[in-house]
This record gives C-alpha cells, structure tokens and sequence, in this order.
C-alpha cells in the first residue's frame, strides 16, 4: 500500500522542529523540507517572568479584528481508522488493523496522531511488563529487537516507618516471573517503527486538539489537529498554519489517563453515567545509574507505608533495570486530603531513607519525569464505545496493578471491531461480502458501531484481571486509612482473590477529598541536598521540556470575567496555593503581587506553562475544579528517552 501525505500537513510539518518529524524520514527526504533549529530548553523560574494565564476575558470584547480560528477553512483528508495517541494501546491497534488487512486482503488506511516531538517522548511508567500481549501481537518480538533486555528476577514487597523497612506478604498479583523490566518510553517508540513498517502512517508532533462530530452531532467523525504558529494572545503570527481535519470511519482515543478529548466525549456521549468517579495516582519517577555493588540487574521491590501517613494512600517502587540502571517511584493517590502536600517533595525526601539512600549514594541521577495514572479499576470504567469509535488503554482506565499489557489488548480489541465493522467479521468473508460491507459502510453517514469491542474486553483477560483486584485500592477509603486497607486487601489478595459477592465502590471524587487548609496541619520538608534530592526545576530540567514561548498557554481558566480573580481567592484563601505544591514540575504560583497586579488577596496567579510535563494531575486535583488542560501546539512537552 502507498502511503500518500496530505500538503497541508506537509507545510505543518516544515514549522516543527526537526525531531517532530522523526517518524516521517521519507518525507523529509522526497520534499527537501527545511527543519528548524531547537535550543536547549529554558524553564521558567517562580516569582519571576512567566507566561502568564490567559482566557477569553483578559481579550477586549469588543475587539473586531479578534482571529476566529473556528472561521479558518481547514485542509481535510479521509482516513478509515484515526488513533490519537501514539502509545501502547494506540500503536497496538493500528499494528492489529494492518495485520488484519494483510491477512484478509482488504486495504485499510491507519493514521496514527501523537502530540509528542517523537514516539515514546511522551511517555512514562515503572516499568514491569507482563508480555502476554505482545507474545500474541508480534510472537518474534525477541528476533525483531524488541527492547525487553532484562528479565525480573526477583521480587519483595516492605512496610516502611520513617527510619527502617519490613518484609511484608507479597500480593501474587504483584508476581513478575516471566515479565520485563523496561523503559517503555523505548518500548513504545519500537513499537511505532513496527507500525510504520507495517503500513501506518505515524504523525509525531500532531496533536488531537477538536472532535469532529456528524452533522447531527450524534456520532464523531473524526479529529482536527492543533493549530500551529499562534501567539500567546491567539493571534496569527507569520509562520500559521491551521491545523488538519481527518475525517474517520472509526476514531480511536488512545491520549493515556484523563485526555481532553476522552473527557470530551465522554461528557458529550454520557459515557460515565453508570460509571464510578475515576480516582488518579501521580506517578513521580527518576531513573539514576548506580554502582556496581548495589546493582542487582532483574531485582524488583515495592513497598508501602512511609513517607505516606496512614490517611493518603501511596507506595513506591525500586526496579533494577539493565546498563546499571534504577527506576525509583512514588504514587501517590491524588484523594490526598491536605492541601499542604508536595508530592514532588515527598518523593525527594523518600530517597533520604535508609533503604534508598544506600542504592543511591554515589549514583547519578539520569533522568526524572511524572504523569497522573488511573486508580479506579473496574468501577471506574466508562461505557467504552461511542457512534463512530472507542476508548483505549488508559483513556478507558484498564491499569490494575500492572497496565502495559492491558492497554496493549484494548487496542488490539478494538482493532478487531473496528476491522469487522468496516469489512464484514472474519468466519463469512469472503472477497464479495467484505467488498459489500465496505461499499455500504462508505456509502452510509451512520457512524461505526463499535458496540462488539465492549463485549471482547469483558470476554478477555483484562476483564477478568480487573475483576480480581476491584476491591483493592477503595479498600483503602475506611476511617483506619491504610492498617484497615492492608487488613482487607491482604485478605482478598492472598486468599479471596476478589472471588465475593460485594463490590467496593468508588464515591467521590479525587478534587472533592481536599480539605480546606484550615483543617490540616503544614507540613515541613527538608531543603534538598542536591545529591540524593533536587529542587524541582533541576528535576525538570531532566525532563527535556520545551514549548515554544509565543504560543497560546495550554492550561486555561474559564473565559467569563473575573474567573482568574475568584480562582485565586478561593485557592489561596481556603486551599493554601494547592497548585504550588500538587504540580510536580513548578508551574503554577500564587505570586506575591500589590495592587493593580494582583488578583485576588495579594497575590498574583501565574502559570509557567513552559515547565509543563503533561502529568494532568492539575486538571484533577485542584478543589475549584476550573483548570482545562488543552494540547499545546504540536511537539511541544517533555522529551522522555529512558523513562
């Protein structure tokens, strides 16, 4: 099959820079397109010059030559599957969809959208990987390079106090014989070039910015990309292009845990209505390379406890990987309580204890990154298909204890549908029939029913995986806190293994568990030593982020007058800055500020949008519930390698 590539999204991609364009090496070559040279990334440094928060209200109203982008014509382009998101689950689909059309003969166009600079540059995880869907994906995945080089040999699960460690039960969930330990920012961008070989059309530094939806708004049709060349006020600049409509038969969401277009659609299609809230982790990892006689290459430790008091649910990981490496982690539950918690400084004083610092000291820190991580499980699954497509991997919210490989089968699912849907099933086809199916699908505005694909998940592993460990994480939610959830799940774990009539469920969401800080005491975190802690723009610095400056900022406040006012009072005033200590990479500030430059009780609401790692967890935990995580424009983000 040709792969053709529209001119519209050719002039796009000239304005990138040129590691946005790495899956798309022909098209560099065959059109001698210009690249952009990139410098090193500059962060933005509280208390001083930052983007500033910008909404519709700081525009004058009745400013007539305000640039209506909803008014720009937009090049389109006709594909039959779309999948946002390049990772795990999105590439998985599309590799299933190819092999499908090479085993059933019928040509099918796959575009894959992914709003990082490169494949894998915007991932991040642990990494332990069960590899049962990749032996069923690509079964010579070990011939093909497959980046899955050191095997887990070892795992422990210990309680820690503020000083010592304990060996506790190990959870035979949380058994990693046969799995891998890996960096699946390097995984997910082997699985891209599988992809690509296979046919599919992989566009790094794209960005799914809009739903298309039919014209009776009853079904999605498809994805607009960002646009790009903007201006911090959402002016033109010279190098603007709009961004690109692809018009689908089946649009799949893959963006990862609390996408804006998955909260879109979901709203839109009502998707959540029989659903549990979904509750998040912030997942805070940095990968250092230790000495050799602490390294013990395959070893894999969890543990629980401190530095989490009994009432917020958190615990951590220690995986040794191969070359010398560590992965180091913490999760903590974002239905944290009080207001005053850094998680970012929880992590940094974490690697002050005993059990750590003796792995650490003398290491080097390689690289650091964080990403908000569904904790819901089964509970917290929406209804997973809409008219004209579906949600995948984490998008859905499939992670149980381990995730990779769940997310990898969803979209191996959902690939199957939606190759059924659009060609006829496999057991009556023959070339007449799938020719039929073909032929009526496109002659016909009805969106794709994607119905089956709910059905394959609750007949596949992932249903029964999740169903094992429902009551897990909201055994947790009991006036005991942590001894009450270990009490319970240790029993369900090890003995009942989710096999009881009840379900726990899952009440309230993560934004609605903050306290007022009034009700909570402070807390006191010690200054980082810059050996074994950092402060968190050394930390961001290893992230390898970069947005361009003059640019729309991402993270966005309400357009009505006066919202940047009251979400400064009611932040400050009831939740002490809540977003200066959640966010893990020193966006937002409650700046000191005096009259006409504050907003609200002295202060000035600033957001470094630059520093911006993509975690969400902004858009999840902040109690006013008025931050709208967007894309900004395409490339733009952390650059993970190792993570």
């Amino acid at each position: 099959m040709s792969r053709t590539i529209p001119r519209r999204l050719r002039l796009i991609t000239s304005s990138l820079p040129a590691s946005s364009s790495r899956s798309a090496p022909f098209l560099l070559r065959a059109t001698a397109i210009p690249t952009t040279t990139v410098s090193a990334p500059r962060l933005a440094r509280p208390s001083h010059r930052a983007f500033a928060t910008v909404s519709d209200a700081d525009a004058n109203p009745d400013d007539n030559d305000a640039f209506d982008p909803e008014s720009v014509e937009r090049a389109t382009d006709e594909v039959d599957v779309c999948i946002v998101g390049g990772g795990p689950a999105g590439l998985s689909a599309a590799i299933r969809l190819k092999q499908l059309e090479a085993e059933r003969g019928n040509e099918i166009r796959v575009v894959v959208l992914e709003k990082g600079s490169e494949v894998g540059a915007h991932i991040l995880s642990g990494a332990v990987i069960e590899p049962r869907a990749l032996d069923e994906l690509i079964p010579d995945w070990k011939e093909l390079g497959a980046p899955l080089n050191q095997p887990a040999t070892s795992d422990s699960m210990r309680f820690l106090t503020s000083t010592s460690s304990f060996p506790m039960p190990h959870p035979p969930q949380m058994n990693n014989k046969g799995n891998y330990i890996i960096s699946l920012s390097r995984f997910t961008a082997w699985l891209g070039e599988q992809a690509e070989a296979l046919g599919v059309e992989v566009y790094p530094g794209f960005a799914g910015a809009k739903v298309l939806y039919t014209e009776d708004g009853k079904g999605v049709k498809g994805v607009v990309t960002g646009d790009v060349g903007l201006d911090k006020e959402g002016k033109p600049k010279d190098s603007y292009e709009p961004g690109m409509e692809f018009h689908a038969k089946v649009t799949l969401v893959a963006e990862g845990a609390h996408g804006s277009l998955s909260k879109q659609i979901q709203n839109k299609f009502g998707l959540r209505d029989e659903a549990d809230p979904q509750t998040y982790g912030l997942g805070i990892k940095e990968v250092w390379r230790v000495r050799d006689e602490v390294y013990e290459p395959g070893k894999v430790v969890h543990t629980i406890g401190w530095p989490m008091d009994y009432k917020t649910y958190g615990g951590s990981w220690l995986y040794h990987m191969e070359d010398n490496m560590v992965s180091i982690g913490l999760v903590v539950g974002l239905d944290y309580a009080n207001p005053h918690l850094s998680p970012f400084k929880e992590f940094q004083r974490m690697k002050h204890h005993p059990f750590f610092a003796k792995i650490l000291e003398g290491g080097e820190c390689l690289a650091y990154g964080a990403r908000a991580l569904n904790e819901g499980g089964l509970q917290s699954i929406p209804k997973l298909h809409f008219p004209g497509g579906a949600l995948i991997g984490c998008s859905a919210g499939f992670l149980n204890i381990k995730g990779t490989h769940n997310a990898m089968k969803s979209g191996m699912l959902a690939a199957e549908t939606a190759f059924s849907a659009l060609y006829g099933p496999s057991t009556s086809a023959s070339a007449e029939a799938s020719e039929s199916a073909e032929t009526s699908q496109s002659e016909s505005d009805t969106p794709v029913d994607m119905a089956a694909y709910e059905k394959a998940v609750k007949d596949s592993w992932i249903y029964k995986e999740l169903t094992e460990v429902r009551n897990l994480r909201p055994s947790f939610h009991n006036p005991l806190g942590l001894w009450g959830g270990l009490a319970y799940s240790g029993v369900d774990s090890l003995i009942l293994k989710g096999r009881v009539p009840w379900t726990f469920r899952n009440k309230v969401e993560d934004y609605a568990a903050t306290k007022k800080a009034s009700e909570c005491k402070p807390i006191d975190y010690p200054k980082p030593d810059g050996k074994l802690s950092f402060d968190i723009l050394t930390s961001v610095s290893r992230t390898g982020t970069n947005h361009a400056e003059n640019q729309p900022v991402h993270l966005r406040l309400p357009s009505e007058k006066g919202a940047k006012q009251r979400h400064t009072h009611e932040n400050v005033t009831e939740y002490a800055g809540l977003l200066g200590q959640a966010c893990p990479a020193a966006v937002y500030e409650y700046a000191d500020a005096e009259g006409a430059d504050a907003d609200a009780d002295g202060k000035k609401f600033v957001i470094n949008s630059q520093n911006c790692i993509h975690c969400k967890t902004c858009s999840i935990k902040v109690p006013t519930q008025d931050i709208t995580w967007t894309v900004p424009e395409g490339g733009g983000g952390p650059k993970y390698t190792i993570t």
